[in-house]
């Protein structure tokens, strides 16, 4: 290890200075959450979402965005978000690359960030390798997303262009690269504006 490594540490371990205070401020947050009764859990989305219209950024609100997510994985799933977890959905809400092995909790680690910048109302997609991972993933993490107030849609092949309209209008979509791509471009070969399906872009996960 040369000097100035020794002096100012490697990038990834300059990056975790900037990323374990989130996720420690994240993880202090449990037992807020968790004292909470169902009414009041399920209402912090609308909480979060007056924050954001009051000037409040999505970095602003993560620990608490991200707790509360915790919290009702934990409810609905049964499953709470390790602090690696919470590091990967950091990662994954700052656009970055979040390296897992299988059975590390990718998905849920996925679904912290995609609840996240949900908030924003302007939509997430996530993306899977095919329909099958994309149908189960959409009603398995679509219950912590429902149980926060969120919609849930699906795109997979068998899908009509008005269902894909609606799914795409649903805070969260779930479907192939294959689906979102051909959608794409189908979307910029119509002749009126009202024959797309798609809407604007915001944010996306490639899981």
């Amino acid at each position: 290890m040369g000097l100035l490594q020794k002096i100012f540490g490697t990038y990834s371990e300059r990056e975790m200075k900037n990323i374990k205070p989130i996720m420690e401020a994240t993880i202090a947050l449990e037992g807020k959450y968790a004292e909470m009764d169902e009414a009041e859990l399920r209402g912090v989305t609308a909480k979060f979402k007056q924050e954001l219209a009051d000037g409040k950024t999505l970095d602003d609100i993560m620990p608490e965005a991200l707790a509360a997510a915790r919290e009702a994985a934990y409810r609905v799933l049964g499953q709470k978000a390790f602090p690696v977890q919470v590091i990967g959905a950091i990662v994954l809400h700052q656009g970055r690359i979040a390296e897992m092995k299988t059975g590390e909790g990718k998905t849920l680690t996925a679904a912290l960030a995609a609840y996240l910048n949900a908030l924003s109302g302007k939509g997430v997609h996530v993306v899977t390798v095919n329909d099958y991972l994309a149908k189960f993933h959409s009603e398995w993490m679509g219950r912590i997303y429902t149980y926060l107030g969120l919609t849930v849609g699906l795109v997979i092949h068998e899908k009509t262009n008005e269902e894909r309209r609606e799914a795409y209008a649903c805070d969260i979509t779930y479907g192939t690269n294959n689906e979102f791509g051909f959608d794409y471009l189908r979307d910029n070969m119509v002749i009126y504006k009202e024959n797309k399906v798609q809407r604007g872009f915001n944010f996306a996960i490639v899981d």
